[in-house]
């Protein structure tokens, strides 16, 4: 009775093992980030068609927005390059993954912190 019931349970193990998705990897290589960043990189790096996030050089820009923003800038060997921008900093963002543009353009709407904020008026 026992062993049949540890066979079922390694059995279960193993089905739930093939199930998990495989996250892919966010790079932390600097300890200055834009507020918020990484938060947002981490929601990113968790979609499974995206192999790894890499926060890049920070700089001051002149503008001034307020939100933190995410663009697709380039097209890369392995992925894109991204710009984060808020206030007046902004900094690159490397992906690597095999999505087309427009798929990481729903993956960044999707996981936008302003995206999980209820609209005024609903």
């Amino acid at each position: 009775m026992k062993c049949l019931i540890l066979e079922k349970l390694k059995a279960i193990k193993k089905s739930e093992t093939k199930s998990l998705k495989t996250m892919g990897r966010l790079v932390q290589n600097h300890s200055t980030h834009i507020e918020g960043l990484i938060k947002w990189l981490k929601k990113m790096a968790s979609r499974n068609e995206i192999k790894t996030v890499t926060p890049g050089s920070l700089s001051k820009t002149n503008g001034r927005g307020e939100k933190l923003v995410l663009k697709i800038t380039v097209k890369t060997n392995e992925g894109y390059k991204l710009l984060a921008r808020k206030g007046k900093l902004v900094q690159e963002v490397f992906l690597v993954t095999t999505l087309d543009e427009s798929e990481i353009k729903e993956i960044i709407e999707a996981t936008s912190p302003k995206s999980c904020r209820k609209k005024k008026g609903s």
